[in-house]
């Protein structure tokens, strides 16, 4: 299968640059995959697990949170909030979050604004158990 160049830069700085086969992620509008030769291309990036196809045909999960995709002159840009790499989610810190999120969440006095960032809080911490789970699939 053909490669291609993907750079992965976030807020914490250059996650991932080198060839890979391909990667798919999900975007506002929905999952996206991007193979070597796709076409100018620009999106927003939602929250899931990115999966990634390396050159040899290996695949690496990471939680992926927000953000820009960019697909130019058959450049590859993913510019994410967060990336964590599935080997690297702190998974305690990942259940925590999602507990402390579903006990605000029973909170029945909780205003508009309040709620949405728990429910927020909520997914992140799902995103990343379920990315860091997925990683024993295989």
């Amino acid at each position: 299968m053909s490669t291609y160049h993907l750079q992965v830069v976030s807020m914490d700085g250059p996650d991932f640059d080198g060839e890979v086969q391909k990667i798919l992620l999900r975007t506002i509008d929905g999952d996206v995959e991007i193979l070597a030769r796709h076409t100018d291309y620009c999106t927003a990036i939602g929250m899931g697990t990115a999966r990634v196809t390396m050159a040899d045909g290996t695949e690496r999960k990471a939680a992926c949170i927000g953000g820009m995709l960019s697909v130019m002159k058959g450049e590859v840009r993913v510019l994410p909030t967060t990336w964590e790499w599935s080997e690297d989610i702190d998974l305690e810190r990942a259940k925590a979050a999602k507990e402390q999120a579903e006990e605000r969440l029973k909170d029945q006095l909780l205003d508009k604004e309040a709620r949405i960032r728990a429910e927020a809080k909520l997914y992140r911490a799902l995103v990343r158990i379920g990315t860091h789970g997925q990683e024993h699939e295989l």
